[in-house]
């Protein structure tokens, strides 16, 4: 489910900022910071938990780090060790994905940026690099390339190979050209790729996913590189043959929507002659009901394919498009080949809104359109 920054979604009344800051979580960071001889956790508890209301989640990160800083030596070297003596231990080492850490531990990386950055880049890298292990420091690092891109690619040419899979995991993830939520980098998005020819090796799913992610952001620049990069991974044989089939069809997730055909050969999904009907089709539907439908498919030879849908909904000012994934199977000559098809017209989606009007389903193939039928929308 998409959330921004903002914290909201989940569906009304949920708020992820509330989930993520709160007297019990402002609580434990008070905790973490009472190890501090002259820190007062009484005092910062009050002073954060009376300032989150009205404020969104990263506001609220800048929030709570101010008032941690409020009790620290202003002097960002002093800052940095202080900070590193009250970090909690790190995630455990042992796990191999999922284990992203807890945003009240972003605050190392935001001071990090807004003390150490100008005058001291190389402190600031090292707190980092320790924070990282606690929480992903992905944001607090694009400034840093920006401002210091030599000095930081040198560091993360070093973290590519550290023991700790988080730091790993950052080398990538921090230099991802389309990072969700985080700020714009001027590197040259081929830059990272040397990074990632050593990453998509990892043992860990985190790193690799990452990895898969990255690349897939790079394929909406650089699309036949991409697929040439995934096709010399493959064939150096450098990572176990199941994982690197699934970062290959992560990574190409939105070429194949695209219906890129580098892509779809790489995956294996060779054009082909392919006859194909929709059926089951209401004729209308009402925002907010079940859109059902089956689609045929038929060939005269032995095919795999993968089956994608785009739906072309209507707009005051004309129409968009969404592709959504159907299924992947096998063709077998003279044996019809039917996928049906469940689609809930969500009136309160957070990523589009419906509006009544006609609508049609476009059916594609192995990148290929081979069917398309449309119906009305009704409020």
């Amino acid at each position: 489910m998409a959330r921004g920054p903002d914290g909201q979604g989940g569906g009304a009344g949920f708020s992820l900022a509330d989930q993520l800051f709160n007297a019990d979580s402002l609580r434990d960071l008070a905790q973490d910071y009472a190890v501090l001889p002259a820190f007062d956790a009484a005092r910062f508890h009050a002073e954060a938990l009376g300032g989150l209301d009205g404020r969104g989640l990263l506001e609220r990160l800048d929030w709570i780090a101010t008032c941690v800083e409020t009790q620290l030596p202003a002097d960002f070297p002093a800052m940095a060790e202080a900070l590193e003596a009250a970090l909690p231990d790190p995630l455990d080492p042992s796990l191999k994905d999922d284990d992203f850490g807890r945003f009240i531990h972003a605050v190392p990386g935001i001071l990090a940026v807004r003390h150490g950055l100008e005058d001291h880049p190389d402190r600031a890298l090292d707190l980092l690099y320790e924070a990282t292990k606690r929480f992903s420091m992905e944001f607090y690092i694009r400034p840093f390339l920006n401002r210091w891109p030599n000095e930081t690619l040198a560091r993360l040419d070093l973290w590519a190979g550290d023991e700790n899979y988080h730091v790993r995991r950052l080398v990538s993830e921090g230099t991802r050209p389309r990072l969700p939520w985080a700020a714009n980098i001027a590197l040259d998005p081929a830059v990272p790729l040397r990074f990632l020819d050593r990453l998509h090796a990892d043992p860990t799913r985190y790193v690799t996913r990452s990895v898969a992610n990255h690349m897939n952001d790079l394929s909406k620049v650089m699309p036949d590189r991409v697929v040439d990069r995934l096709r010399d991974w493959q064939a150096a044989g450098r990572q176990d043959v199941k994982e690197m089939d699934w970062i290959t069809r992560h990574a190409l997730r939105t070429a194949v929507k695209r219906g890129e055909r580098g892509a779809l050969d790489l995956l294996g999904y060779r054009p082909g002659h392919v006859a194909a009907r929709i059926e089951g089709l209401p004729d209308g539907l009402r925002i907010g009901e079940t859109l059902q439908f089956d689609v045929v498919l038929s060939g005269d030879e032995a095919l795999p394919v993968l089956v994608d849908y785009r739906l072309r909904f209507a707009r005051p000012n004309g129409s968009a498009e969404k592709v959504f994934k159907l299924k992947t199977g096998s063709l077998t000559p003279g044996k019809p080949l039917t996928l049906r098809k469940k689609h809930v017209l969500k009136g309160n989606a957070t990523t589009y809104k419906l509006h009544p009007g006609p609508h049609r389903i476009i059916v594609q193939v192995n990148g290929q359109d081979v069917a398309e039928a449309g119906f009305d929308l009704y409020a």
